[in-house]
């Protein structure tokens, strides 16, 4: 199962095994000063199956969403699963990803313990 955490001054998401495979990705990383926000979801899903865009990775649409989703205008990363529906959408300025879109069993306690790392603002 994903997860975020900090590590050594960056926001790193952390992937299982599964979600490599299914994301044809490794864990991503970005510097805590590139997290323009980071907000609760109660529909991970939605964000994460966008229509529009080129997909790498596995989508069954509302069931598991994990890989890379390019737009016209936003290129963003998710890892949704149907037993973490719920999650955060954290936003980064000046990366390759413009968001990641993480499915979580409890997204409040993952962006309590996110905030304490994050810079005031």
């Amino acid at each position: 199962m994903a997860d975020l955490e900090v590590r050594d001054g960056e926001l790193v998401l952390t992937l299982g095994a599964a979600e490599k495979l299914e994301g044809v990705h490794g864990d991503l990383h970005a510097p805590l000063d590139a997290v323009a926000g980071i907000e609760v979801l109660d529909d991970a899903h939605a964000p994460a199956g966008l229509s529009a865009g080129v997909k790498i990775g596995t989508r069954i649409p509302g069931v598991i969403e994990v890989g890379t989703i390019q737009g016209v205008k936003r290129r963003l990363f998710a890892a949704v699963h149907h037993d973490t529906p719920r999650g955060l959408r954290v936003r980064l300025d000046g990366r390759s990803y413009d968001e990641w879109i993480v499915g979580l069993s409890d997204p409040e306690a993952t962006l309590g313990r996110l905030r304490r790392h994050l810079p005031a603002g």
